[in-house]
């Protein structure tokens, strides 16, 4: 009886411990950090279909490219031109700043869920995309996340948020709504904005910001 009162207070302390840590992330999440270093912050850029990529290589076309590096591009494992216009857009930087050797990966990630794939089985499938999601957060371990909508960020915000509660690494993460979002956030969206996961959460229609006061308005950046 003993042993299980002690096994049960060291449990105790344990969950104690890590409530208090998610609550001071929780605390310093959206606050600024103060980052006097000069030197350049790995940046991992999350790709979705279609028109979230484009607006995504337009964001990243006024990005300070030289500040945030090396770059890690992820699509989901069925979407190769999102990877395709993130090398055009690398080989662009090239030929503007005659830079050679650009620092920038590409890589794909599983799916949790396919368009029309049964619930039933998006629960293997999520397991799947989120322990390889896992393995690749672990690998590249970047300070900064920038998403701005598709499925395929969640798993990959949810363990950068699980890293700075246990202390791996602090990345920042930025998210920037659709601009096909205009009276409510996309799921992606909602997720993070109410589990506090977002350090900045931007929308590009002011009506958004009245409903969701913590996002910043950025207007159209399309």
């Amino acid at each position: 009886m003993e042993q299980i009162n002690q096994s049960c207070f060291y449990l105790m302390s344990f969950l104690a411990i890590i409530a208090i840590r998610a609550l001071y992330v929780l605390y310093l999440t959206g606050k600024p950090r103060s980052n006097k270093s000069p030197q350049p912050l790995s940046t991992l850029i999350v790709l979705g279909s279609g028109g979230h990529t484009a607006e995504m290589m337009n964001l990243l076309s006024v990005l300070q490219t030289d500040r945030f590096t090396p770059r890690f591009y992820i699509a989901a494992a069925t979407d190769n031109m999102s990877l395709q216009k993130a090398r055009v857009f690398e080989d662009s930087l090239i030929d503007k700043k005659g830079i050679k050797g650009v620092s920038a990966q590409f890589t794909q990630i599983y799916r949790s869920r396919e368009v029309g794939q049964s619930y039933v089985t998006s629960v293997w499938t999520t397991l799947l995309a989120t322990t390889h999601a896992l393995w690749l957060m672990i690998r590249i371990r970047p300070q900064v996340v920038i998403c701005n909508g598709p499925g395929t960020c969640i798993p990959l915000c949810m363990i950068a948020f699980l890293f700075k509660i246990m202390g791996i690494r602090w990345s920042s993460i930025f998210y920037v709504e659709s601009i096909a979002r205009v009276r409510r956030l996309s799921l992606s969206g909602l997720l993070l904005y109410k589990l506090h996961m977002a350090d900045q959460f931007f929308v590009q229609w002011p009506q958004l910001q009245g409903i969701y006061p913590r996002a910043h308005y950025v207007g159209c950046l399309m």
